[in-house]
């Protein structure tokens, strides 16, 4: 078997996700109860059998080091393998930072051919999928390709967000792509591209030594591919399995509401995926304690947690305390939150380390309408509760609301937050 490296984009923060990506990326972000993104990227190298990986970290990346460890949560330490963090190293200004995919691999090169890697894969750390990545490594041999991009059909909702290829007919996992557009106005194709490059080494160090000389390229998709499709033999993938892309909080919140399905498109369970057990302590917890008055359904519950309330169709991750008298609904409750007696959590993505007082009521009256300050970021009657807030006793919060990190109880000069509102 011929040798790859793999390097996980896993630095950028994403604006539509508010106040969830305010102090981590994406790839950290805390998903379906145990979970953070990044684990999905790295569990399907750890069932393909990659283990030398580098990842590519740019944005707050204390949460991400903390989480990755010494790699060992995905079998990934030992002299032939293991996981290498890699910030930007080319200067100390911030326009020295990572300006886009190809840049990123620009400024790692030492280390990709210090590994000496047959195949370069190249992909990102902040989708949500299961995929066996020597299928695409066996279809990109069997098509003598240069490069493979992987594609995923789409609806046609949306598709203008991501890049797009025209792939040739005739093979069921894919063929040549003909033409590839970054982000059209007008849709060229359903084929929308997942981010996943895999590169013979010889036309990665083409693409670095002709390609990122001033005007220098950023990006593969936007600057690269299409220039590329005359020169060298180029393929698409088609991936055909379950991807939840997540850039936005509708899409984070229904890609784990899905997981409380009967069937889940996200089977996780199945999908073998592995996390770092000792972030968050999450391996010394105790188990899930449900009190003698307690009543749940249809939900994810973690060990750690303490449940003397009601929780309905809610995903509490480790550590999470919902007491006495409590209801908390439709919910996404993110690591060490505390729901106080007699307080309601209705529709509402809490982050770690929040506590919810005593007969607060969150997510309260109609979802009509949206968040006045980010009309188009949230009008689906969500309510965002940032990390380490104090929420007081009694306390109304509307729908559609977003309240920063790090408030505590004496910042609140009401007692009530309309639905739309914004709290900075």
């Amino acid at each position: 078997m011929k040798k790859t490296l793999a390097l996980i984009l896993a630095g950028g923060r994403v604006d539509e996700l508010s106040v969830l990506t305010l102090y981590r990326p994406k790839s950290a972000l805390p998903f379906g109860g145990l979970y953070r993104v990044i684990d999905f990227p790295l569990s399907n190298l750890l069932h393909s059998g990659i283990e030398r990986v580098g990842i590519l970290s740019q944005y707050r990346s204390d949460s991400l080091i903390n989480h990755i460890g010494s790699g060992a949560g995905w079998d990934m330490i030992g002299s032939q393998r293991g996981i290498t963090m890699l910030p930007p190293m080319k200067g100390n200004r911030s326009s020295d930072w990572y300006r886009g995919t190809a840049d990123a691999v620009y400024q790692n090169m030492e280390f990709v051919m210090r590994h000496n890697p047959d195949y370069v894969l190249v992909l990102s750390g902040d989708h949500i999928y299961h995929m066996d990545y020597l299928e695409m490594i066996q279809f990109h041999e069997r098509m003598d390709a240069d490069i493979t991009c992987a594609f995923v059909e789409m609806t046609p909702n949306g598709l203008e967000r991501f890049g797009q290829g025209q792939i040739e007919e005739g093979d069921e996992q894919g063929g040549r792509l003909l033409r590839y557009v970054e982000k059209p106005s007008t849709a060229i194709s359903p084929w929308s591209s997942m981010t996943i490059y895999l590169f013979n080494r010889e036309t990665l160090a083409y693409i670095m030594d002709e390609m990122m000389r001033p005007p220098a390229t950023e990006h593969f998709g936007r600057d690269i591919l299409p220039v590329l499709l005359d020169k060298k033999r180029v393929f698409g993938y088609k991936f055909r399995g379950s991807w939840a892309y997540t850039r936005t909080i509708d899409e984070y919140y229904c890609a784990n509401m899905d997981l409380l399905a009967d069937q889940p498109k996200l089977n996780l369970k199945n999908w073998m995926v592995r996390t770092n057990l000792d972030n968050e302590r999450i391996r010394d917890r105790a188990p899930v304690v449900i009190g003698p008055e307690a009543r749940t359904s249809r939900s994810l519950i973690y060990n750690g947690c303490e449940i003397q309330g009601q929780v309905q169709n809610s995903i509490l991750f480790p550590g999470v305390r919902v007491e006495r008298g409590a209801a908390v609904e439709d919910s996404i409750l993110m690591f060490d939150v505390i729901v106080k007696q007699n307080a309601q959590v209705h529709k509402a993505i809490v982050d770690v380390e929040c506590l919810i007082g005593d007969s607060a009521k969150i997510g309260t009256g109609e979802s009509t309408g949206s968040n006045k300050e980010y009309p188009d970021l949230l009008n689906s009657g969500i309510t965002l509760i940032g990390r380490n807030t104090q929420i007081p006793a009694g306390m109304r919060i509307g729908r559609n609301c977003i309240l920063y990190p790090n408030k505590k109880e004496a910042d609140f000069t009401s007692q009530q937050i309309a639905s739309g509102r914004t709290v900075k």
